[in-house]
């Protein structure tokens, strides 16, 4: 099995590569972080490729892409992981390079991460694209406009993708994340229910994939709180989110 990742230097990334070369998979890891992503993969059994760069950057993924497939062939699972969260308020015309940075890096990052993939995949007549998105993007998160952006539109481009390519035998999963216990989740002020320990989210993804999910909310109690967020009117909604706790601007992990 081959298993491409974004975002592989750590939290989900690390934990999902892990769990994959314990398989005997075989690894493209791409991520910001050359020390650490070069320090995971020489942990790992197997031989893998790694590929520091910033999945903002279409052009580095391209050649990431164009040199995995030409040294192990197509994947046959890529997993667009790689994110950033950071605090943003409108209001701050200092955020507004930040607000950039998220979505760029969330959601296009996402578009790069499998464009080179996906001709290679509907020839074959094989493969899965499996989007990273979140619970904050369920609803708009106070203080988190950002990233709760970035999520939203994560999640309509993921069904976007799946319609389109349907039929052709490359699948699409959206995978929602709850609260997982990563670098990115440390400096959150506030409650996290029902949070996940990285190497066990993973596992809950990887069979998600194996089972041709199309949609999966993990762990399952978020899925049912974000229902329940979804469903609440804006009066009430606003009431109970204006006083929330907020991640701190400024703060990108």
């Amino acid at each position: 099995m081959r298993v491409f990742i974004t975002g592989a230097s750590s939290g989900i990334g690390a934990a999902l590569a892990r769990h994959y070369a314990a398989t005997g998979a075989t690894l493209g890891l791409a991520a910001r972080r050359q020390s650490r992503l070069f320090a995971l993969a020489a942990e790992l059994p197997g031989n893998h490729a790694t590929y520091p760069l910033d999945v903002a950057d279409a052009a580095a993924l391209q050649a990431a892409a164009a040199d995995f497939s030409a040294c192990f062939g197509c994947p046959d699972t890529v997993i667009a992981n790689a994110g950033v969260s950071v605090g943003t308020l409108t209001s701050e015309t200092d955020d507004l390079p930040a607000f950039r940075r998220v979505l760029e890096t969330n959601l296009l990052g996402m578009v790069h991460s499998f464009a080179p993939f996906v001709a290679a995949m509907q020839q074959r007549g094989s493969g899965t694209l499996v989007g990273i998105a979140s619970v904050a993007g369920i609803r708009g998160i106070p203080g988190a406009g950002a990233y709760s952006a970035s999520k939203a539109a994560v999640i309509a481009y993921l069904e976007s993708l799946r319609v389109e390519l349907r039929g052709s035998g490359v699948k699409v999963l959206t995978l929602v994340p709850g609260y997982i216990a990563t670098p990115m989740t440390a400096q959150n002020p506030y409650p996290m229910p029902f949070m996940l320990p990285a190497d066990v989210a993973a596992r809950r993804f990887a069979r998600a994939i194996e089972r041709s999910a199309s949609y999966a909310v993990i762990p399952w109690q978020m899925g049912l709180v974000a229902k329940l967020l979804r469903l609440l009117p804006n009066p009430l909604f606003d009431a109970i989110f204006a006083h929330a706790g907020r991640k701190p601007r400024g703060l990108e992990l």
